[in-house]
């Protein structure tokens, strides 16, 4: 409850696919990534890196994404990965399931699909050494 506050989406954009720009195949990207068009494939963010993909109300996504930070405002159908930070906007509409550290969701935002939050807990690893009986 008093823990670390999630980190927040990062400002920075490094790549942008524009309105009217359609990807097909797979995107793997690192820092920050805004789309405004559409992607039939996955998108994928370096995963021991810190990334933030921004879905802007034009944007389409039809696959798999997986980030740290996640605002959507855009359509996405297929399943969602965000391993810090999700932000649905009002006109987000995700079809598919929704696997989420930290959730902040908008009036008017729709997901059709289960909602997973990501607990600390199985980000950690415990190991327990247990000691036999010494002769």
């Amino acid at each position: 409850m008093f823990g670390s506050r999630p980190s927040k989406p990062q400002n920075r954009i490094d790549s942008l696919i524009g309105a009217g720009t359609r990807v097909k195949g797979d995107l793997l990207f690192s820092g920050g990534l805004r789309v405004d068009g559409q992607i039939d494939g996955n998108v994928i963010a370096d995963p021991g890196k810190q990334s933030t993909l921004v879905l802007s109300e034009h944007a389409r996504v039809d696959g798999e994404i997986s980030v740290t930070h996640l605002v959507a405002n855009g359509v996405v159908t297929g399943p969602v990965r965000a391993s810090e930070y999700l932000e649905l906007q009002s006109k987000a509409k995700l079809v598919g399931d929704v696997h989420y550290k930290t959730l902040e969701i908008q009036l008017g935002a729709i997901v059709e699909g289960k909602l997973i939050h990501l607990a600390e807990a199985a980000d950690k690893v415990v190991t327990l050494k247990l000691s036999g009986a010494e002769s």
